[in-house]
């Protein structure tokens, strides 16, 4: 497993996408995203975020689809993500693309499951906050959206 601990500028949300995605999720955030805070596009996901300011955020690229470690998590979302090209790139919101952090990540379909944790921590005026945010990915085949942990 390689894994990667970044702090990203979140406007409320970051994203992940195959480099030679558009990353257009502007027609994705309807209802149903916004609710299990996870929108897709071709190639692209966005993560949505309690916080509009830096988050800590954990990248974890696996052989097989990990463990399931629930408990700690708030909420836990998978989807699908198509790779066309390679890297992935992780960027926050207002990030500029070509500065964004990359990963090497060969072409293939890959399942992808974000743990949402801390999200009842945020300050009123929402600055401040212990939310943090796990993406696990994994080779795997399309498959729906799956809420699989709801918040309350």
């Amino acid at each position: 497993m390689q894994s990667f601990a970044l702090s990203l500028l979140a406007d409320h949300q970051f994203y992940i996408q195959d480099e030679a995605a558009d990353g257009d999720l502007s027609d994705s955030w309807d209802d149903a995203a916004t609710a299990r805070l996870l929108a897709i596009a071709p190639g692209t996901i966005g993560i949505g975020t309690v916080r509009n300011t830096e988050v800590p955020v954990t990248i974890e690229i696996h052989e097989q689809e990990p463990a399931a470690d629930f408990a700690a998590s708030d909420q836990i979302v998978e989807a699908t993500l198509m790779v066309a090209s390679g890297p992935l790139v992780v960027a926050g919101c207002p990030d500029y693309l070509p500065d964004a952090k990359r990963i090497a990540l060969a072409p293939g379909v890959y399942r992808v499951r974000v743990s949402y944790g801390g999200l009842d921590t945020v300050s009123e005026d929402g600055l401040d906050g212990n939310d943090r945010y796990r993406v696990q990915v994994w080779p795997g085949s399309a498959s729906d959206v799956r809420i699989v942990k709801q918040r309350m």
